[in-house]
């Protein structure tokens, strides 16, 4: 029996959870990937994130969120930007790390 291994689920939102938030959770997945995470990323409006947050390990925002939710939020401009990703990747990094 081989141990499969550990997937999380980053919500990434946007405003209208179309081109901003595709960009976004590619770069997510793909930068993840390369330290060897196994990652799943769900694209969303921000509007949306008070339902699905529940089933999320983390939430990367392109917006403002002005909810409260039980997930970590982490600040996604820079993907954007191009400014910080590092930092940003490394923030993310530890959030999921810490719930392995």
């Amino acid at each position: 029996m081989t141990n499969a291994p550990q997937s999380y689920t980053i919500l990434v939102a946007c405003g209208t959870a179309i081109a901003t938030s595709t960009h976004v959770a590619l770069k997510i997945k793909e930068l993840l990937g390369e330290r060897g995470l196994n990652v799943q990323t769900v694209q969303c409006r921000v509007q949306d994130l008070p339902g699905m947050a529940l089933d999320a390990d983390v939430i990367v925002a392109t917006a403002q969120v002005p909810f409260d939710v039980n997930v970590p939020v982490v600040d996604g401009i820079p993907f954007l930007t191009g400014f910080g990703v590092k930092e940003v990747v490394d923030k993310i990094e530890s959030i999921l790390r810490q719930k392995s």
